[in-house]
Formats: C-alpha cells, structure tokens, sequence
C-alpha cells in the first residue's frame, strides 16, 4: 500500500517584477531581465523617466508614448516577449532596456519514489504541470529519524528531474520524507512525500525473455527471462513473476503467476499459432508492487516437419 499523504508548500508568486542584468539589447546597451506570469497584465517600468511620461519601443517599432508608471501588456502571451526600450519623448535618448519572458510560477511537483533497486536506493522523479516555461530549478532533500536522532540528506540528482539516494534502513517502521522545491524567478512550490520503504518497492521489469518451441510438443511453449540487472541480490531477496500472453490476431489477454521461478512451460496453447508474452516482477514477499510489463517476445509451438 503507497502513503497517500502529501504536503505542499506554494510561495506566492513574487508581485514585484524579478530583475537582473541580461545581455546586449540591441540598442547599444544592457537590458534588464524581467519576467512576468502569462495570462495576467505586465506592467513594464522606466525608472529614469521620474514619474513622467516615457517613449516606448519594441525593436525599431514605436509603441507610442506612455505616462507613468510605464506600459501595461494586459493578458500577457508569449507573443509580447522580447526586447522593449523606453525613451525621453522629445529626444528620443534612451533611458532603458527590457527583456521580458513570460511563464509561470512553479506548480506543485508530482514527486514518484520507488526502490528499484531494493535494498540499496531509493530513485525519485517529478514532473511540474504546466510546465513553467522558465528557467527552474530544483532542490530534493530527504530525511529519515531513527533511534532518537533525524538523518537528513540530498537526494542526488540523476536527471534534469529526477535524483536518488542511498544508505537506507530496511524495515523501519518511521516513514522516509523526500522533500522536492520548484524555484524560478516568479516563485517556488515545494512538496513532500513520505513513505516506508517496503511499501515502495518497484522492481524494473525482467530482461532477456526468450520463447522457444518444446521438441515434440504443439501445444506447449518454453518461457525463460531474467531477473532486471537493477535488482541487485536476488539470490538474498528473490522476485516472483507473472506472465501474461495473447495468441496473434487480437485475441483475449490471458495473465497467470505469480510464480517463483525464471522460466515456465506454457501448456494448452494453439498449436501452429504465434503467441505474444510478457512478463512482470514484484518483491517475493508481496512488498510493493509489479515492475511494468517487460518487453514483449513471440513464438510458435514445435510443429511436425
């Protein structure tokens, strides 16, 4: 059974423009990089121009002239981005340069933990919707408390969104809490995740499956596969398997198992008739749950010459 409880935390988009210094903006100077949330009004500064009225212009385009406090873009969208520049209306000098990216302020992160590799890590993964469509970054913490003293920890990042850790304690009866917090320039959102650790147990699916035809039998087909290599002592912490298969033209998925050992004789199929199997994994103990089906393998029972 997963934990189904879940804690969030969502930072208040910031309500003041974020600002830092970007790169050339083409009108002999640096701009200043804002960002804005899509969907909402944008309002674009030029701090020089003292409260009065300021030029503003998008590339060589004329915008017109604008009072302070600067140029609103209602219902911002990803077609205002770009580069603005306001100017002294009479002279034309220019006072400033604005990058402006649109996005959105991180979600909350769907975070996945399973342990794959039981018993020595633990792999995490999360996704954000809508994506934000900004620079992000995330951070992944764990911690875990035992015998009176609390172990915290980084989960180590093994992708863009996902990160592992390992050193974990089997059996505790003290959940493991991960920690995953989205940051961009227009907020940040955090969530946790806590579970036990045999509760999230996930084999990868078995490798290596091979049908083959049993000499003399047409109604009989050999199954042999191998446990994932991502399980790393299955001598010590055996898999049990279920198989599952359907005969070619569409016809009515059949699943049977668990069983115990790496290979089954497949009894009572259509002789002549070309089968499609697959098959699952899960912790012996009934820990967790099934890995994904493996990749599918076919064969045909042995036919009389």
């Amino acid at each position: 059974m997963k934990w189904v409880w879940v804690l969030a935390f969502v930072a208040p988009a910031c309500t003041v423009p974020y600002n830092t210094t970007a790169g050339s903006a083409g009108d002999g100077g640096h701009c200043a990089l804002q960002h804005g949330t899509l969907g909402t009004e944008v309002l674009l500064r030029c701090p020089a121009a003292a409260g009065g009225p300021a030029e503003w212009r998008r590339g060589g385009t004329v915008l017109g002239t604008y009072p302070a406090p600067g140029l609103a873009l209602p219902n911002a969208s990803l077609a205002h981005e770009g580069h603005y520049s306001c100017h002294h209306p009479g002279t034309g000098e220019t006072w400033a340069t604005v990058c402006l990216r649109l996005g959105y302020p991180p979600a909350l992160p769907a975070v996945e933990c399973w342990a794959i590799s039981y018993p020595q890590a633990v792999n995490c993964s999360w996704v954000l919707a809508p994506e934000p469509l900004l620079d992000t970054d995330f951070v992944a913490t764990y911690r875990h408390s035992s015998w009176g003293a609390t172990e915290t920890g980084e989960c180590v990042r093994t992708g863009p969104r996902s990160c592992s850790f390992g050193d974990v304690q089997m059996f505790s009866l003290i959940p493991y809490v991960v920690n995953v917090t989205a940051v961009n320039p227009l907020g940040a959102a955090s969530r946790l995740l806590p579970f036990l650790l045999e509760n999230i147990i996930k084999p990868d699916p078995p490798e290596d499956l091979r049908v083959s035809p049993i000499p003399g039998e047409t109604k009989k087909l050999l199954l042999e596969w191998s446990p994932p290599a991502s399980w790393p002592f299955p001598e010590y912490f055996p898999l049990k398997y279920r198989i599952r298969y359907t005969q070619e033209e569409g016809s009515v998925t059949k699943t049977i198992g668990p069983y115990e050992q790496t290979s089954y004789t497949l009894t009572g199929v259509r002789p002549g008739t070309l089968h499609h199997i697959q098959v699952a994994a899960k912790d012996f103990t009934d820990s967790g749950e099934f890995s994904a089906w493996s990749l599918p393998a076919s064969g045909t029972p042995w036919m009389e010459p």
